[in-house]
């Protein structure tokens, strides 16, 4: 019985063993490439942005976190002081069809973004959650930075303060603020990582 299961006991070991073991994304190394369509349909790889700082942030309109920094201005003011300095803002929206905040369509997208004076580089779909798994991204928002040489030097939360209140955002540290200015002072960033906090990603 024993000696009959050998041969497929062989290949299930030889088939681990061949198959490559995907390491979560890390501070200090290169920061994986993907490509996503965007709002009108094309195609985007992060590979496109190659010699800029790139930002990440998970996005789903309908989260109430989301709101609070996006009706407040605040990350729609950092993307334009970062934009200023040329850094490249993708906004990724990881939920699936049919759950919150994935069912929206490319010009209902398009508004909410224009409502809130929102200036990403670009707005990418990833309905089937493969860019976020891959990212491991959890919440929206999740931020990540991205430095020139295509490392990832920020993962985590936008700033310091859990909670629904615009009124905490003027107390609390703004963390991707911090990574950037550090990033493009050539410094390593002080806090690369915290915990991401808001709606978690609707996978």
């Amino acid at each position: 019985m024993i000696a009959s299961r050998l041969p497929l006991l062989f290949a299930a070991l030889a088939a681990l063993m061949l198959s490559p073991l995907r390491a979560a994304v890390e501070i200090g190394r290169p920061a994986p490439d993907f490509a996503l369509t965007d709002l009108d349909g094309q195609s985007r790889h992060l590979s496109d942005f190659k010699g800029k700082v790139v930002v990440l942030e998970w996005n789903n309109p309908d989260c109430p976190i989301v709101h609070k920094h996006y009706d407040s201005g605040n990350i729609p003011g950092l993307q334009k002081a970062a934009a200023a300095d040329g850094v490249v803002w993708l906004l990724i929206n990881s939920g699936a069809p049919g759950k919150e905040g994935g069912d929206y369509s490319s010009d209902q997208i398009k508004a909410w973004l224009r409502q809130r004076g929102s200036a990403p580089t670009a707005y990418l779909r990833d309905p089937t959650g493969a860019v976020g798994h891959l990212y491991e991204a959890k919440t929206t928002p999740h931020m990540f930075v991205i430095t020139a040489a295509g490392t990832l030097a920020y993962d985590g939360a936008i700033d310091s303060i859990s909670s629904t209140d615009q009124a905490d955002i003027p107390r609390a540290v703004n963390y991707v603020k911090a990574a950037l200015a550090e990033v493009e002072a050539g410094q390593p960033v002080a806090k690369a990582t915290s915990r991401p906090y808001g709606c978690s990603v609707k996978y």
